[in-house]
C-alpha cells in the first residue's frame, strides 16, 4: 500500500506508537490540560487517559466528569497548579470558583470542601 505521507511523519507516528506502547508521554515542551475559552466559561479538556480532546462548559457536569477521570489517573496536582495559575493570570475569569465547584461536586478524590 502506498503511502502519502513524509518519512518525518511516519517516524513522528512510530516514536509514538513506541512510547505509547511503553507506557510513556513524550510531548514537546510543557502539557496543559486546561485550554481556557470564552473568558472562563469553556474549555477544552486534553485527556491523557484516553487521548482525546473536549470543549465542554466549566459549569457543566461533564466537566467535573472529566476531571474526575484525570484526577483518579494521579493528574490532581497539575490540575490543581493549573487551575491557580488560571485564576492568576485571568481573575475575572472566574477560575477560583471554578476550582471550588470542582472541589464540592469531588472531583479531586477525597477532598471535601473546606
Amino acid at each position: 500500500m502506498a503511502s502519502n505521507t513524509s518519512k518525518t511523519a511516519r517516524a513522528s507516528v512510530r516514536a509514538g506508537q513506541a512510547g505509547a506502547a511503553g507506557g510513556a508521554l513524550s510531548v514537546l515542551g510543557e502539557f496543559k490540560y486546561l485550554i481556557p475559552l470564552n473568558g472562563g466559561k469553556h474549555v477544552y479538556v486534553r485527556n491523557l487517559t484516553n487521548g482525546k480532546t473536549v470543549h465542554l462548559s466549566t459549569t457543566s457536569e461533564k466537566f467535573v466528569e472529566e476531571i474526575k477521570v484525570l484526577a483518579a489517573a494521579g493528574h490532581t496536582a497539575k490540575i490543581r497548579a493549573e487551575l491557580a495559575v488560571l485564576a492568576t493570570s485571568h481573575p475575572n475569569d472566574g477560575w477560583a470558583a471554578t476550582e471550588a465547584r470542582l472541589v464540592e461536586a469531588g472531583a479531586f478524590g477525597d477532598e471535601a470542601a473546606a
